[in-house]
């Protein structure tokens, strides 16, 4: 048994080929894949405690915990790791806005934490809801048009703090802008997943060597000799206050829409369908629950990231052990207040340069959103719905109070939005939970479907038959995944040809919809057949 185990080892190759069971690799290489995955997290985590004034170490035990409490709700069997939410970035902007000497307000801190506590509510409040009434019927309610114009309304209201931020220091604000560019289009490998980390550390190199780096509060610490401490401070405990969690809560329908894109961008890259089983409710569950705990003890949100899931697509170790492992790696950094320490020493203008392209990154999610669920504007319903949001999300810069209660701009455009979604006739958006597709919402900007290091079925067509060829050696599944996902895509190109076509000849002024989906049905039949002959292809002729 001791042989056959060591010639598995001797086989597989990371990158090369997929490994769904991490004991197939000797532990020196586990750890380091674990350490990979920690490193691809960690500056995106580190970069909202020092937006916002939270503390990092607190941060980064949060993000372990809350990914081991993760995988404990969803069963231990999807491969993600949880960090930092730049979504409530504008929630905390609101509640507990920095000091003009970057100081933080530890009590508004505390506020945002309960209003962050609120939105982990509502995840669990929309998991048992899609428990008991299905995915479909629940996710009606909250579809992209509802949800772009929220994510665009998030960016543009924090846009001035990236500028007021990266005049501090031009040079240094537009290094790490330009490396985060650069890393982001050209770069290969892990670098690509990793553009946030990258922007801090060159532009952080250039500032060490202009001498604009403050090391007065490290130095401080060394000579306090705190080497380690347990990083949870009764201070920034969460409070409730009922203007801050109205102006934080509503931020939860932006992040459950990244929480779904991400689980099914997982389910892509590995093959498992995971908002089939464990379900969509358990992992919003998993990730509700995570967001509580976190906030409960002065941390931001939660949320699965994407850089984690740009390292399984390049690594091809789907275990979820292996995010387990980084979790213990962020969990054991978070006793050494001195990286924390040394992480404060950043300077504003670098953190401005990293916001000037993170803030319009949010906002240009939130039209990919839109987008890629094919919102329809040239119905007057969808115009009038997502117009109400952005005028009410940007009009009402002071929010709108009752007696005690302020209302923020955000809080407000979400109430507004999911009204009129629910009463305005012409709903038409349908959640497939057999086929889940990305909701174009990943606010950190990672991409994951670059060339050599992206799920097979994201490639062109030439690019997908030497893939598939690669395939037929490994996983006759995952070919048979990759030739299913090919006829789709070839089958939509069909019908939006055959759309236009008709459409240009017997419609001039007005879209035809009942040709729309009379071609629609036909071309969906089509391709039911065609998925079928594809289970029936023997598996030397693939």
């Amino acid at each position: 048994m001791k042989e056959n185990h060591s010639a598995i080892e001797k086989s597989k190759e990371v990158g090369l080929e997929p490994i769904r069971d991490l004991r197939e690799l000797p532990v020196s290489r586990r750890l380091i894949l674990g350490l990979q995955h920690c490193f691809a997290m960690f500056g995106a985590t580190i970069l909202v405690p020092l937006l916002t004034g939270l503390s990092i170490s607190t941060t980064l035990l949060f993000a372990g915990l809350g990914t081991l409490l993760f995988h404990l709700v969803t069963g231990g069997k999807i491969p993600a790791f949880l960090g930092s939410s730049f979504a409530f970035l504008g929630g905390y902007a609101m509640v507990a806005p920095l000091g003009a000497d970057g100081s933080a307000d530890v009590n508004a801190l505390a506020k945002a934490g309960g209003g962050i506590i609120v939105a982990g509510l509502i995840y669990l409040l929309l998991a048992g809801l899609i428990k008991v009434f299905g995915v479909r019927r629940v996710m009606r309610f909250f579809p992209p048009v509802v949800t772009g114009p929220i994510i665009i309304s998030i960016g543009l209201i924090l846009a001035p703090t990236a500028i007021a931020s990266a005049s501090q220091d031009w040079l240094l604000a537009i290094v790490a802008l330009s490396t985060i560019i650069i890393c982001n289009i050209w770069a290969r490998g892990m670098l690509k997943i990793i553009p946030i980390l990258m922007g801090l550390l060159v532009s952080y190199v250039l500032a060490l060597f202009l001498a604009r780096v403050d090391f007065s509060g490290v130095q401080l610490l060394i000579e306090s000799g705190r080497w380690l401490e347990i990083p949870i401070h009764r201070a920034s405990f969460a409070t409730f206050d009922k203007s801050a969690i109205l102006t934080i809560a509503p931020i939860a329908l932006a992040t459950i829409m990244e929480h779904i894109g991400d689980i099914s961008a997982i389910s892509a890259t590995t093959g498992q369908n995971y908002i089939a089983k464990p379900g969509l409710h358990r992992t919003l569950a998993g990730d509700g629950l995570a967001t509580i705990m976190a906030a409960a003890f002065g941390a931001p949100a939660n949320t699965t990231y994407g850089e984690n899931t740009g390292v399984l697509v390049l690594t091809k170790v789907y275990d979820a052990k292996v995010t387990r492992i980084a979790a213990l790696f962020a969990i054991a950094l978070s006793f050494f207040p001195i990286l924390s320490e040394v992480i404060r020493t950043m300077p504003t203008a670098i953190i401005g340069g990293v916001s000037l392209i993170l803030y319009g990154m949010i906002s240009a999610i939130g039209l990919r959103n839109v987008v890629e669920n094919e919102v329809d504007f040239t119905k007057s319903r969808n115009l009038i719905v997502a117009a109400a949001i952005l005028v009410c999300a940007l009009g009402f810069k002071s929010g709108l109070t009752f007696g005690p209660l302020t209302l923020s701009g955000i809080a407000i455009a979400a109430l507004v939005g999911i009204f009129l979604n629910a009463v305005l006739p012409g709903k038409d958006y349908e959640f497939d939970v057999d086929d889940p597709q990305s909701t174009g919402v990943n606010f950190s900007g990672t991409d994951t479907t670059y060339y050599g290091h992206r799920p097979h079925y994201d490639l062109s067509e030439e690019e997908a038959r030497l893939a598939g060829a690669k395939l037929l050696k490994e996983d006759e599944g995952a070919l048979r995944t990759s030739l299913k996902q090919q006829i789709r895509e070839l089958i939509h190109e069909e019908l939006d040809s055959k759309i236009q076509a008709d459409i240009s000849q017997k419609v001039k002024d007005e879209i035809n919809y009942d040709l729309y989906h009379q071609l629609k049905k036909e071309i969906s039949e089509s391709l039911n057949e065609k998925l079928q002959d594809a289970d029936n292809i023997p598996h030397d002729q693939l």
